[in-house]
Parts: structure tokens; C-alpha cells; sequence
């Protein structure tokens, strides 16, 4: 078994018997043990009542986090004509139709957000089992098929983060940076927490929220009450 490095020994200690902990008392922890030489993320993962494999129990949305995620996020969108000069127009890194399909089909996938105008669907469509696994894939639902290009990459350069219930029924994203104050922080898991509950489907039955842990990238986990974990 690999010795557990100095840092991660203390993070530990620090965090020993405390769980189900309020979210503003796992904010400070995490912040306080976040001592790698760059700055952590602060992440989150959900444990849902729901079998994703069940189309009535899909867990999938997306929320524009209030302080956003300090993350520089890379767009790619796929548009022709007018909507492809919107798209460069409002920032988007990479832009492009069969060329763009063509360069992801050979190996290059240089960008964390997909974005595509409806009728390029056809040509997306063919990279599905190239975006589908890294969650890349454009979805109406989430707001990134769209004719409202310049919007939809202004939201995802400005914080909003995507969010989809995975086999075992875990949601997990990066919630912001260790860098950022504990009131920014509080808000933004509070917002998250917020909006995977309000994306509760139909057919989760019984508890739908079981278990939540924040950590930071190189962090142990601690355990949030979820009693009181969005703050309503």
C-alpha cells in the first residue's frame, strides 16, 4: 500500500469523525486543508435514490452557478454561416462544421463544452460514441442545441455547469476553486444542491438525495447533512 503523503495524512486527521457536517463548516475544512501548489477545485458528488439505466429516473440539467466555477472553459460549436460568425463573435475557441467533425473523428477533442445549431445535428450525430462517454454530447435539455449560439457560449464561459446522474446514481461536479472566499463557495453548493433536487424525476422513489461529499482535488472527502444542504 502507498505511503500516504504529509499533506494528505493531515487532511485526513483534520477531517477524522466529522461527518454530516453543514455545508458552510465542509466549506472551511476544505478550504483550510487545500494545500496543493496549485489551486484545487472544490468538488462535489451526490449519491441519488435513482436507477439511471430506467428512462423515468434520469437525473440530467444544468445550473449557472452565481460565482461561476473559475474555470477557463473551451467551446467548441458547430454552425454554418451566420450563426458561425455569432458563435466566434461571442468567444466560442473552435468553430466549424465537417472540418470540426473530422478533426474530432481523428483524435482531437480540444474543448470542454459542445454547442450545435439544430441543423447541424445530422453531422454532430456521428460523433456520438466520440462525445456521448465524455459527456460532450449536444442536448436540447441542457441548452446546447440551439439557434441562440452567442447566449448559449456566453453561459457556458460564465460559469454554468452541466450535470447528469451516472450508472450508480452519482451526480459530481466542480463547484469553484479553493481560492475563492467561503461565502462564494457556500452559495455556489448551495445552488447545486438546489438544482439537482429540483431535477428530480418521476420515478425516483422513496429518499432521492442519500448522501453528499465536497472535497478538493487532492482532498479527502467530507460528508454534508443533506437535511439542510440547499439551504431552503
Amino acid at each position: 500500500m502507498a505511503k500516504l503523503g504529509k499533506r494528505t495524512r493531515a487532511a485526513r486527521e483534520a477531517f477524522a469523525g466529522k461527518n454530516d457536517v453543514t455545508v458552510e463548516e465542509a466549506v472551511a475544512m476544505i478550504k483550510a486543508n487545500a494545500s496543493a501548489k496549485f489551486d484545487e477545485t472544490v468538488e462535489i458528488a451526490m449519491n441519488l435514490g435513482v436507477d439511471p439505466r430506467h428512462a423515468d429516473q434520469m437525473v440530467r440539467g444544468v445550473i449557472g452557478l452565481p460565482n461561476g466555477t473559475g474555470k477557463t472553459v473551451r467551446v467548441a460549436v458547430f454552425a454554418r454561416g451566420p450563426k458561425a460568425e455569432e458563435a466566434q463573435a461571442a468567444g466560442a475557441d473552435i468553430v466549424g462544421a465537417e472540418d470540426l467533425m473530422e478533426s474530432i473523428q481523428g483524435g482531437t477533442i480540444d474543448f470542454d463544452r459542445c454547442i450545435a445549431t439544430p441543423d447541424m445535428m445530422p453531422v454532430v450525430g456521428r460523433l456520438g460514441k466520440i462525445l456521448g462517454p465524455r459527456n460532450l454530447m449536444p442536448n436540447p435539455k441542457v441548452g446546447t442545441v440551439t439557434m441562440d449560439v452567442a447566449e448559449a457560449v456566453k453561459n457556458a464561459k460564465g460559469g454554468e455547469v452541466q450535470f447528469k446522474a451516472e450508472k450508480a446514481g452519482v451526480v459530481h461536479a466542480g463547484v469553484g476553486k479553493a481560492s475563492f472566499n467561503e461565502a462564494q463557495l457556500v452559495e455556489n453548493v448551495r445552488a447545486f444542491i438546489g438544482a439537482v433536487a429540483k431535477a428530480r424525476p418521476s420515478g425516483a422513489k422513496g429518499t432521492y438525495l442519500k448522501k453528499i461529499c465536497l472535497s478538493s482535488t487532492m482532498g479527502p472527502g467530507v460528508s454534508v447533512d443533506v437535511a439542510n444542504a440547499s439551504g431552503e
